[in-house]
């Protein structure tokens, strides 16, 4: 790789090996995620989404949610959201992989209302638009989990969600935006649904919600830091997937204000590696191809505010394989009867994985982030699977 891109990387907080592993992009076929990353480009989609209020700096740092308004968000979306439990990762295997003296700690999030960490965040969105806008409902596109989320914030409002969903998500996640009264429309690609979703937005007055680009959708995924730094104090590390940055922008901002010396160490698919790239150019950057299991971790594009406060606190962003995901699955399945989607299990691959060195004989905490598969998709990932 050429110099000026190694820079980069160092300047980042990257190392060597993950400058090398920008060169495993996937070269499959163009996915609908191509489709959509053109779509997001385009002036229309950016209107659309409209109240995804961002802010910046004069000098274009993205300002980051305060802890005032972190826990006002907390407060907020209470009443509709559940404290999500921890679990001590212990046994032989934990000592194996992290020392004996390590502490891993595994925030349960799967566990949410919807399945997934995107409750938080849609609902703190839903909950601070006006009545005259939450009256005309919600809308989102999504490969399964935002929709989930979007649909859930609108039952709670008691309002009305239209939600624009691919053939190819996982019936699971269909059937959990029914289960929550959405209408779903299924569109073929993704150039469609957002077409779709555009056309909703305009022909109904709906509110469209972004999926991971936004100051209160930062703070929601924020409110599960504060949540979990008040479960296990004094944490060395946290270990969280990485896709478009929702999750992650808030975790880290919110974490880096509690406790600065707490590590922020993000994984990314290596199928789906558009954040790793926005690291090194310092600039949103788009996929044409996409390919990993972690549907979930594979936006088209990254955008300017979820990637700024990302690349400020983030220590330190690795790339895992299919594989890696699959064996975390597995593990997460027999050591803790856990059904975890591959997004969900991305964090617990990066332990075992890239940062399995740098956690040993430390106090870490992993962020499990979602459980929406169905029993036919997780067998075919663990079918195969030699266990660690």
């Amino acid at each position: 790789m050429p110099g000026g891109a190694d820079q980069k990387a160092r300047a980042s907080g990257l190392n060597r090996p993950f400058v090398a592993s920008l060169r495993l992009c996937c070269h499959r076929g163009a996915t609908w995620l191509g489709e959509l990353a053109r779509a997001a480009r385009s002036r229309e989609l950016s209107s659309t989404f409209s109240a995804a209020n961002v802010r910046f700096s004069a000098d274009g740092a993205a300002l980051a949610p305060t802890l005032e308004e972190v826990r006002a968000a907390a407060e907020r979306i209470a009443p509709h959201v559940k404290e999500t439990p921890v679990h001590r990762w212990s046994g032989p295997v934990a000592d194996h992989l992290f020392g004996p003296t390590a502490e891993v700690w595994l925030k349960l999030e799967l566990l949410q209302v919807t399945g997934s960490f995107k409750a938080r965040a849609a609902l703190n969105v839903a909950l601070s638009a006006s009545p005259e806008v939450r009256a005309r409902g919600f809308t989102a596109f999504s490969s399964g989990n935002h929709a989930g989320a979007v649909a859930y914030a609108a039952q709670v409002l008691g309002t009305t969600a239209k939600v624009v969903m691919l053939a190819s998500a996982n019936p699971a996640r269909v059937a959990n935006c029914k289960r929550f009264g959405a209408e779903v429309v299924i569109a073929p690609d993704g150039a469609t649904a957002v077409r779709l979703m555009q056309q909703i937005a305009e022909d109904e007055g709906r509110m469209a919600i972004h999926p991971y680009e936004g100051v209160r959708t930062s703070e929601g995924s924020g409110t599960l830091a504060l949540e979990f730094a008040r479960q296990v104090p004094d944490l060395d590390a946290v270990v969280v997937a990485i896709g478009g940055g929702g999750l992650c922008s808030g975790i880290a901002a919110t974490i880096k204000q509690l406790r600065p010396q707490c590590e922020v160490l993000a994984v990314e698919p290596q199928g789906a590696d558009t954040m790793h790239r926005s690291f090194l150019s310092g600039r949103p950057e788009t996929l044409e191809r996409v390919a990993t299991i972690a549907d979930s971790l594979g936006p088209p594009t990254t955008l300017p505010y979820s990637l700024g406060l990302c690349r400020q606190n983030v220590d330190e962003l690795a790339l895992i394989s299919d594989d890696q995901i699959r064996a975390a699955m597995e593990r997460l399945y027999t050591d803790m009867k856990l059904v975890v989607e591959p997004g969900g299990a991305a964090s617990v691959a990066g332990a075992m994985g890239p940062f399995r060195e740098r956690l040993a004989g430390k106090r870490v905490g992993l962020i499990v982030c979602g459980s929406n598969i169905d029993i036919a998709t997780l067998t075919r990932h663990l079918d195969g699977v030699v266990p660690v």
